[in-house]
């Protein structure tokens, strides 16, 4: 295996154990509704707890995330998260997971900005929508590795089970960051110039290239993350799914971006990027609006349509991320994506709350 193909998996295993912190929750919201007896409000809030702190602490992030070695600043980011995660799972009330998935989120935030800066450093432009393909295949494994084997062992013991065993998984990534991430420190600057933070935040609000950029980032998240907390919850409650058969939607669903991740990507550095985007976004349409208006139907149906949106809603994100990445200097780059990911993560925190608003529970019993 060549350094860069080490490197990509290394930061491709980081961003696994990320994502199914982050996507194990959801699965897991009518277990956790019926054992703490809260709202679907008050779930969505334990969502957005998570999101809300990485989008604060990946702000907090932007003014010193260029001033450190990439390589040590990854490694006390990854500890952090790890930390978090194993916390999650000695949770004992439903404030406490609240806390404590806020801390994590402190950590993730950040670390998602890492993995983007170290990708834009290493990968030339002309083959980083293809590495980001790559990395971003995480999150298909996540979804058909991470989430039902998190459910799984949930239903052997209880929710707490997931969490634990995620803790010691991102504790081992620490093996490889060790091993294949080099040393990365050229973006550093000498203390005179370095810039200060209002400094920082001068050259963002300055530059219409990084404002689109970030107004980008936030359009896609909103539309996204406004609907995913709460697929499991609805088709639970309005379709007539069994708490067993989530798992299917996310091994479906997830075993097939695992390969049209990485070719989406391949095609965005073909055909260009801001092309593939737009034929992808005029697709996904279709199955969301599909998937938020199910009743009652046939589960090989259901599976059909979130197999889609998992396909073409994640395969959005690649060359969107490929092209927000490339919109500025390398030695801004860092402080550039904790930016973006800090504005990424409260607009997922927004539109995860403000769906478990607009979402009521009828007097049927149904979501409405």
């Amino acid at each position: 295996m060549n350094k860069e193909k080490a490197l990509l998996y290394t930061l491709a295993v980081i961003q696994f154990s990320h994502i199914t912190d982050f996507m194990i929750l959801m699965p897991l919201g009518p277990r956790l509704m019926d054992t703490f007896d809260i709202l679907p409000s008050q779930f969505a809030l334990l969502v957005s707890a998570y999101t809300f702190s990485a989008g604060i602490f990946g702000f907090i992030g932007a003014f010193f995330i260029d001033r450190f070695d990439r390589k040590k600043l990854l490694m006390f980011m990854a500890t952090g998260f790890a930390l978090g995660t194993l916390a999650c799972g000695f949770s004992s009330s439903y404030y406490m997971l609240l806390f404590m998935r806020a801390f994590t989120g402190s950590f993730g935030g950040i670390l998602s900005a890492l993995i983007l800066s170290i990708i834009g450093d290493v990968i030339p432009n002309e083959r980083r929508a293809g590495a980001m393909g790559l990395v971003m295949a995480s999150f298909s494994l996540a979804s058909v590795v991470g989430v039902p084997l998190g459910l799984y062992l949930a239903t052997l013991s209880d929710w707490h089970f997931p969490f634990l065993s995620l803790g010691v998984i991102a504790l081992l990534t620490l093996i490889p960051v060790y091993r294949f991430i080099p040393t990365l420190n050229d973006h550093i600057q000498s203390t005179a110039d370095r810039e200060s933070p209002i400094q920082i935040i001068k050259n963002v609000l300055r530059s219409k290239n990084q404002l689109y950029a970030l107004l980008f980032g936030v359009v896609i998240m909103f539309s996204h993350f406004s609907v995913v907390p709460f697929i499991s919850p609805y088709l639970v409650t309005n379709v007539g799914f069994l708490d067993s058969e989530i798992t299917y939607i996310y091994l479906i669903g997830g075993g097939l971006t695992i390969f049209t991740a990485p070719l989406i990507g391949r095609l965005a550095d073909r055909f260009g990027r801001l092309k593939v985007f737009t034929v992808i976004v005029f697709i996904v349409s279709i199955p969301i609006f599909l998937l938020t208006n199910l009743s009652e139907t046939p589960v090989a149906l259901v599976l059909i349509i979130t197999s889609l949106f998992f396909v073409f809603g994640s395969g959005r994100m690649i060359p969107s991320t490929a092209m927000i990445t490339s919109s500025v200097l390398p030695k801004n780059r860092g402080s550039f994506m904790s930016f973006n990911s800090a504005c990424r993560q409260l607009t997922n925190g927004f539109a995860a709350y403000l769906g478990g608003l607009i979402i009521t529970e009828g007097p049927d019993g149904l979501l409405q």
